[in-house]
């Protein structure tokens, strides 16, 4: 279904403003939430005052100095028959049809939320059974800003789900809307893609949660880096410095580049190619790069762009000394201003710090894509005969607020933020891998909640998928950082009232970080946005010579599958590496732990590892969550 905007536009005196516009994340067949007022934002004359109707329901609202307006409509019931939005003002009209009343859900995180439908379990079959004109779906492009943006990347527009327009969407999303019409009798759904894999978790932090857990020079930051970036990364470049010095005793190479150990590149590709060097077997380094170019008097007297290609992942380059940029981001083209002052006559240096975190790293695209323009003249070529140096430092540099896969609030700032203040029933969430390892993850939660409501409203349920399982099998007790985020995940949502868990700790698969399983995960975010309770552990109390453990969300007793006892369940004391596998048998809904005489029993943990092997679930087959808990009396 393609959008379409019919327009009659009347002249008028002075400027020709164009018709009353929908924001980018409203459209021709989109889905409105029901059972809240209506809100639909746009543009306009500024200034002029905005009539809208939506079907017999009428608004207006005056367009501020920018042209922004928003009308409100009162709430709505279900409905399947499409329903026409007009808008109109003293330059002309525009209509947008075929709008659904329904439920309407933003699906959002990493990579497991992002995997299409066309990569999970059983596509042939599912896909014949996809095409609904009463699921509607919207897919944002992946982009970043350092503010909020009032357009997406590229247009957009909402599909009905067809076999065409389903298999590259949200797998867990879909499936999540393919059973909530199934459970809600005449309830259409909307259902919007944004999702970008590898993000971190305050990528998607709107300026407000980035305030509350970052502060306001994050903030100064990133609008220092949207206006002038170079003068960001100048900002930014002391804790870089700061976090070098401190891990190379002292030593700045950026001062003097002749005091690392120099050698031409063996080829000009990612260095995992570079045979024999060391960087073939062991990639994840710091990596310095170096090139010089020659410059007149004449060139070198204004100010001039350097494009060093895609450096995967992350530089920070300097020109005769001076930084000059600092870009994290695989396959993004770096090209930074250079100005007058940094450059001379004569041989000029290029420096990169080249940091790869994971897989490939070093030049991303070929050395065509590299050179020096001078202002006013033609690009100089840099050729492809570098040198490099590889660092003694290890570990990955402080990483600027503005970056691809970790910046602040960035993925919001253009993949969110120009939804608008439309009304969602609920978001879902599935992040948390790239986070791991990362302290206060249920703060993050905390933030992201609130800055969801506060753009989507009060109403909107919040469904976090608890990370899968992956990673060593393990076969006694382990420290784990997978299992202390699905914690935090557990923690973060027993900590609000209108958010739910919806494990998939039994659903991964341990050799593959993208588990293909999403029809029963999608089966239970629809289950948790309907409000159907699920399992969670509610207390571990001592009750005489046992321990008793109990849960909520529980429905008819616990049982565990293949065997007499559930699986996993841990007796800790309160010293590190003191948990062992516990005594446990099943009493009802509730977990009786047996601990030995004497023995010091504090925590109770299940599924505390990577990738858990569990049998304990409901009568409705939903398993128990990983969980520690602190044992009381």
């Amino acid at each position: 279904m393609k959008r379409a905007l019919a327009c009659a536009v009347m002249l008028a005196s002075g400027p020709a403003w164009a018709a009353p516009a929908v924001g980018p994340g409203y459209g021709e067949g989109m889905v409105l939430q029901r059972g809240e007022p209506i809100i639909v934002a746009g543009t306009a004359a500024p200034g002029g005052t905005v009539h809208g109707t939506l079907g017999d329901d009428r608004a207006s609202a005056k367009a501020d100095s920018e042209g922004a307006f928003t009308l409100t409509f009162a709430p709505r019931e279900a409905s399947e028959d499409g329903v026409a939005l007009i808008l109109s003002d003293r330059t002309g009209e525009a209509t947008i049809g075929d709008l659904l009343i329904g439920d309407v859900y933003l699906c959002s995180g990493q990579s497991n939320m992002e995997l299409p439908f066309n990569r999970a379990l059983d596509t042939y079959n599912q896909l014949r059974l996809a095409p609904d004109d009463r699921i509607r779906l919207l897919k944002i492009p992946k982009s970043t800003a350092p503010v909020p943006q009032g357009d997406f990347a590229e247009p957009v527009s909402w599909q009905p789900a067809t076999r065409d327009s389903v298999p590259e969407f949200s797998a867990a999303c879909f499936y999540m809307g393919k059973q909530l019409r199934a459970d809600r009798e005449g309830v259409p759904v909307g259902l919007i893609h944004s999702n970008w894999g590898g993000s971190a978790a305050r990528a998607w932090l709107t300026p407000d949660s980035v305030r509350v857990l970052y502060g306001e020079e994050a903030l100064e930051q990133l609008q220092l880096y949207e206006s002038d970036p170079l003068a960001a990364a100048q900002a930014f470049v002391p804790q870089w410095y700061e976090w070098w010095r401190a891990n190379d005793e002292g030593r700045e190479p950026w001062t003097d580049s002749s005091m690392l150990a120099w050698r031409p590149i063996p080829q000009f590709s990612f260095w995992n190619e570079w045979a024999g060097t060391g960087l073939d077997t062991q990639p994840q380094a710091n990596v310095w790069l170096r090139q010089t170019f020659t410059l007149t008097a004449e060139q070198a007297a204004g100010e001039g762009a350097l494009a060093i290609g895609a450096i995967d992942d992350l530089d920070l380059t300097w020109v005769n000394g001076h930084p000059v940029g600092y870009t994290f981001g695989w396959g993004v083209e770096r090209i930074y201003r250079v100005p007058a002052e940094y450059l001379r006559e004569g041989e000029n240096e290029v420096l990169i710090a080249a940091n790869n975190m994971w897989d490939t790293g070093g030049f991303f695209a070929g050395p065509d894509r590299l050179s020096f323009t001078p202002a006013g003249g033609g690009a100089i070529p840099l050729g492809a005969d570098w040198d490099y140096s590889i660092g003694a430092v290890e570990g990955v540099p402080p990483r600027a607020p503005w970056d691809a896969n970790a910046g602040i609030g960035v993925m919001h700032n253009y993949m969110v933020a120009p939804l608008g203040p439309m009304r969602l029933a609920g978001v879902a969430w599935y992040q948390g891998e790239s986070d791991v390892g990362q302290p206060d993850y249920d703060a993050k939660l905390r933030e992201l909640f609130a800055g969801w409501r506060r753009q989507f409203g009060e109403q909107a349920r919040m469904l976090v998928v608890q990370l899968a399982d992956y990673g060593e099998r393990q076969s006694k007790p382990v420290e784990s950082g997978w299992a202390q985020l699905r914690q935090d995940q557990l923690d973060g949502v027993a900590a609000d009232p209108n958010a739910a868990l919806v494990t998939a700790i039994d659903i991964g698969e341990p050799t593959d970080i993208h588990p293909a399983n999403k029809n029963d995960l999608g089966k239970r975010l629809a289950m948790a946005a309907q409000g159907r309770p699920m399992p969670m552990p509610a207390s571990a109390v001592r009750e005489g010579d046992r321990i008793v453990v109990r849960f909520t969300g529980v429905e008819g007793d616990l049982r565990a599958f293949g065997g007499p006892v559930p699986l996993g369940v841990e007796a800790c004391g309160s010293a590190a590496n003191s948990c062992r596998w516990a005594d446990v048998a099943i009493d009802g809904q509730t977990l009786v732990v047996t601990p030995a005489p004497g023995e010091e029993v504090t925590r109770i943990r299940h599924a505390w590892s990577d990738a858990p092997i569990v049998n304990l679930y409901d009568s409705r087959g939903l398993p128990v969550p990983g969980f520690e808990l602190q044992v009381t009396r």
